[in-house]
């Protein structure tokens, strides 16, 4: 049997506890083409670094998503901006 997969990351919803998000985790798994998109490839691309302030609660907020996610936040972050580049482009 497999299970449902998640394509995007806006679908994982918040968790209240740890017993609930393992739940979760039981009947969900993440897509490959989802976790490949994530993942950052140094030959396939050239990139530029830039400098981004944000709020240190924003920020804390974020690295814990990432955390749980299992992910580096600033591909997370990273991974936001050019899902959300896509919707805005289509």
């Amino acid at each position: 049997m497999s299970l449902p997969a998640i394509t995007d990351w806006e679908k994982i919803p918040p968790f209240a506890t740890p017993a609930e998000e393992a739940e979760f985790w039981l009947q969900h798994q993440i897509a490959p083409q989802l976790m490949q998109a994530t993942l950052v490839n140094a030959d396939n691309a050239e990139s530029t670094t830039i400098t981004l302030r944000m709020d240190p609660r924003m920020l804390s907020r974020l690295k814990r998503l990432a955390r749980q996610r299992y992910l580096n936040y600033q591909s997370m972050l990273k991974q936001w901006v050019a899902e959300r580049l896509e919707d805005e482009l289509d």
